[in-house]
């Protein structure tokens, strides 16, 4: 006589994350998970399957990485730009937005004495303070180091560059370190003493530059809260700040070599030179740096994340109307009655995204 067959095995519910697609055995876990992940509508997300990703790194791997999802990686070849990871109706209209999305590089200004570009260039002795009263918007800034100490590994600032949205020069000098330099650097920052003989003193560079990002306003009249200043662009700009000895509100830094949709999956920073290439289409520092040309990449990579929009998709509608709130969201227990979708609409990403920057009340 056969066996008595088993019984059908009822399927094991799986609760699935609206963001990200990770699935849970239980229901808690998903909590958990939505607590310590800060998805939001912010985050780079796939425009073919709407996941969610940490990072433009991981939105790349899951496009056109080593094993990309399949599907997505089909249509994203077809119709998708390499460049910003948008995806376009057809493959005309992705020609068309690749003669603006490719960018060509910023001709460097190089190591000459005295550079100039025409009616763009501010030396040291002709910056007309006027003109500094009337600058608006973001200010790119990009510092290159020469070495001082017994072994040359401490690093001074030799050159200073600072450009505004436009990509004009608003300040360019050449800095006289307060201590001997010990190590030129010359591979990499092309300067010799030749070039710092004559040079600003590094008194007077912070002078200038503060008068330039509190938009004219008198060295004491300066508020450190930041009343008055200029959102300040660059990569990597605490060192910048700390070898010019400067200091500057941390709201107005915008630092692509920290703000987390620009850094690596496990959140270290990219180079520039990476960046530029990644999300500009072109390559600098092939040889020396040049202060001009990175200040350029910088405005422009910055620029290019805060022009991007994010839409809610109607979030707010999902929060039900009795819940506590969205500050202490996590805390309450009428978590554990909220939908995959709802837990979803309670998240709050982690960092600023620049995108806000565009809105009237901003600086930039």
């Amino acid at each position: 006589m056969d066996a008595e067959a088993d019984p059908p095995k009822t399927p094991t519910r799986r609760h699935k994350c609206s963001a990200c697609y990770k699935q849970y055995k239980k229901k808690e876990h998903l909590i958990e998970h939505m607590k310590v992940s800060y998805h939001s509508f912010h985050q780079p997300r796939c425009e073919v399957c709407q996941k969610h990703c940490k990072s433009f790194e991981s939105l790349r791997e899951h496009l056109t990485g080593p094993l990309p999802k399949g599907n997505c990686a089909k249509v994203f070849s077809q119709r998708g730009c390499q460049l910003c990871l948008k995806l376009f109706d057809s493959p005309g209209s992705l020609i068309e937005h690749k003669r603006t999305c490719f960018l060509s590089p910023p001709v460097p200004l190089g190591t000459v004495k005295s550079p100039s570009i025409g009616s763009q260039i501010y030396c040291p002795d002709s910056i007309d303070e006027n003109q500094i009263g009337r600058c608006t918007g973001a200010i790119a800034m990009d510092c290159e180091m020469v070495g001082g100490g017994d072994d040359g590994s401490l690093d001074l600032c030799a050159r200073i560059c600072l450009v505004d949205g436009d990509e004009k020069i608003i300040f360019h000098s050449y800095v006289r370190p307060q201590i001997p330099v010990t190590n030129y650097r010359y591979d990499i920052t092309g300067l010799t003493e030749e070039h710092l003989r004559d040079a600003m003193p590094l008194k007077a560079v912070q002078q200038k530059v503060l008068q330039i990002l509190y938009n004219g306003e008198s060295i004491g009249k300066i508020r450190l809260d930041g009343g008055k200043a200029r959102l300040l662009v660059g990569h990597g700009l605490d060192h910048d700040l700390d070898c010019l000895k400067l200091s500057y509100p941390d709201h107005m830094l915008r630092d692509t070599a920290k703000y987390r949709p620009l850094m690596k999956t496990n959140f270290v920073s990219h180079s520039l030179k990476y960046l530029t290439r990644t999300f500009l289409g072109y390559d600098i520092q092939g040889g020396t740096h040049d202060p001009y040309e990175d200040c350029v990449s910088v405005m422009r990579l910055y620029k290019r994340i805060r022009g991007q929009l994010h839409e809610d998709e109607g979030l707010g509608a999902l929060i039900p109307s009795n819940f506590i709130g969205i500050s202490d969201s996590w805390k309450s227990k009428e978590v554990e009655n909220l939908s995959p979708d709802e837990l979803y609409a309670i998240s709050r990403s982690e960092y600023n995204c620049w995108c806000l920057d565009s809105r009237p009340s901003m600086s930039a």
